[in-house]
């Protein structure tokens, strides 16, 4: 019982950490009452790999490839 008291929580961390970022950094404001969190998550997301929009026609998956 007690490792999924423990799994919630951490669930709801993650979660609220998400919401927080896609509302404040991901746009480009700040944070208003704690900056220090918003200047973290925002280098945790220069750090993740993103897409770029050259590498989305590797993604799909289309009939061309039997030639």
């Amino acid at each position: 019982m007690l490792y999924l008291v423990v799994a919630m929580v951490f669930v709801l961390v993650v979660a609220a950490l998400v919401v927080v970022y896609v509302a404040y950094p991901h746009r480009g404001e700040r944070m208003p009452h704690t900056p220090w969190l918003g200047e973290a998550l925002g280098k945790a997301a220069d750090r993740v790999p993103v897409i770029e929009e050259d590498e989305y026609d590797l993604l799909r998956l289309t009939g061309d490839h039997q030639r």
